[in-house]
């Protein structure tokens, strides 16, 4: 049948690893002791280097590293050099881990190995694994305390490890095995930890401030690389972004980033950042300069081109607006703009050369989005019930369409479509339920925000249901949804900010907040 689940006679040795490390995540949020959740941490966090390296050891990727060994060998020794010395760090000074993940989540390395180019997110994995050798050894030390602490793993965690554990069993009869395991190993299971290392932050509006205060300096150095791009018409790097600008009426720049779209992305959040401290701002000149920064970002992310982009700061905005001044004059503002827009493409559709009538100009206008959307929904309806397993879309969809180039099929460039394609019924109500709960918990008590609470708390949490609501939003026209770290520190600190809002309005302090989960 169709909808059958293919399942492999004998589950492979780097599949079981798999579910063993989604396992050991597990166990770093719910085993009963500070002890026992110390130790998984550090299995999960062991276990993903070695998996990758017997996943890949003989493929083309990892032939410099065969060749010299010795090389590998002080790469390896070098990097746990810098974890135990940022995590000597973070034990002297806790208070710098949310910080240092602010600074390191935009920075994507690019690494040769084989002839192939892989950019990979190495100064956060740094952060990830100085944070959880620091809450190791805090927990695994001699005299540390032995009993239960700190509240229990939320139904937003829950949910979180849910869909890692069904993503690692449904690797075992992926087609792309290979992909499976790196999704999981670069994005899944490091960032779970990394979620676990920050709800151990005591979330105020002063550490809110102090990352978003990061990411706007950030933003205004990508920026400024990326007018110079547009200016002297060099992009630093992205092949397919260059050849692009050669043969298009209009030149895309993506500064630090590989991706224009994910540098669009960084911006929009950033600006929905800096927006909402607006929105919030009690003196002029604070208000003063958050319009100039606003001005300056969107100068940027006008240059990336990116419609997905551009979509996610609307939506952004528009839940702004509606916990600001409430739903109604929001929704009476957003259908202006969306009225406008309508009205822009059908007075004169020539400008975004998009002919209406044609499903093939609807098609290119969308960068492909329709073709692999098609694409998605026709795997969906083959096997409804598991998909065709983890990591999998790329390589079906080539299969199933006659598409020879890799680069044409990455993803579906929709979230939902790409895992009914890859995880069947299963992922996509695991995903539906997940988006429900981080929303609950992004916007509960919300009303508040216009409320007694203090500002920069308001402030602080609508950026986080705000920016939460615009990734998910640009998740529907563009890749990586929970691949992306920006979403687990934006959850990390909306479930933070709530315990803090509500130590707040019980008449504590914001800082005065329960113990943070151990």
């Amino acid at each position: 049948m169709g909808s059958a689940v293919p399942l492999a006679a004998a589950v492979s040795p780097e599949a079981a690893g798999l579910v063993v490390a989604a396992l050991a995540v597990a166990g770093a949020y719910l085993l009963p002791t500070p002890r026992a959740r110390a130790a998984a941490m550090l299995l999960a966090l062991a276990l993903m280097p070695v998996l990758l390296l017997a996943e890949l050891w003989d493929s083309p990727a990892l032939r410099g590293a065969r060749e010299r060994p010795l090389l590998l060998a002080a790469a390896a020794l070098t990097a746990f050099t810098l974890a135990v010395l940022g995590a000597l760090l973070l034990r002297a000074r806790p208070r710098l881990l949310p910080l240092l993940v602010a600074a390191a989540l935009p920075f994507r390395l690019p690494v040769e190995t084989g002839g192939q180019t892989a950019n990979l997110l190495l100064p956060l994995y740094l952060v990830i694994s100085s944070g959880a050798l620091a809450y190791a050894g805090e927990r695994l030390r001699p005299g540390a305390p032995r009993g239960q602490e700190g509240p229990k793993a939320g139904r937003v965690e829950l949910l979180v490890l849910a869909v890692i554990a069904l993503y690692a069993a449904q690797a075992a009869y992926s087609s792309d095995f290979e992909q499976a395991l790196k999704n999981v190993a670069f994005f899944y299971v490091p960032f779970a930890l990394l979620l676990k290392l920050l709800l151990t932050v005591t979330w105020t509006p002063r550490v809110a401030r102090d990352c978003g205060g990061v990411a706007v300096v950030l933003a205004l150095a990508f920026a400024a690389v990326g007018f110079v791009e547009y200016a002297t018409r060099q992009v630093l790097w992205n092949p397919k972004v260059i050849e692009a600008n050669q043969f298009e009426s209009y030149f895309r720049v993506n500064s630090l980033f590989f991706d224009p779209n994910i540098y669009g992305r960084f911006l929009a959040v950033v600006m929905v950042g800096v927006a909402a401290s607006l929105l919030w701002s009690r003196g002029r000149s604070s208000a003063t300069w958050a319009a100039v920064l606003l001005a300056v970002l969107w100068a940027g992310l006008v240059l990336t081109f990116s419609q997905s982009s551009f979509a996610a700061l609307l939506v952004g905005l528009v839940v702004l607006g509606g916990i600001r001044w409430g739903p109604r004059r929001a929704a009476l503002a957003s259908a202006a703009v969306v009225a406008t827009a309508v009205v822009a493409l059908l007075a004169f559709p020539q400008a975004l050369k998009l002919d209406l009538g044609s499903a093939r100009s609807l098609d290119d206008a969308t960068s492909g989005r329709l073709d692999l959307l098609r694409g998605g929904i026709g795997m969906f309806a083959e096997r409804p019930v598991g998909g065709f397993g983890s990591g999998s879309f790329s390589e079906r969809f080539r299969d199933r369409e006659a598409v020879g180039s890799e680069r044409a099929a990455s993803a579906s460039h929709t979230i939902p479509i790409t895992i009914a394609a890859e995880q069947g019924a299963p992922g996509l109500v695991l995903y539906l339920l997940l988006l429900g709960a981080l929303f609950a918990t992004a916007f509960a008590g919300m009303s508040g925000a216009r409320g007694p609470a203090p500002p920069e708390l308001s402030a602080a949490r609508a950026f986080t249901a705000a920016a939460l609501a615009a990734l998910v939003a640009h998740t529907l026209l563009y890749a990586a949804f929970l691949e992306d770290p920006i979403v687990w520190v934006l959850l990390a600190a909306a479930i933070g900010l709530r315990v803090s809002a509500a130590s707040a309005g019980a008449g504590a302090p914001p800082a005065a907040s329960p113990a943070p989960v151990a």
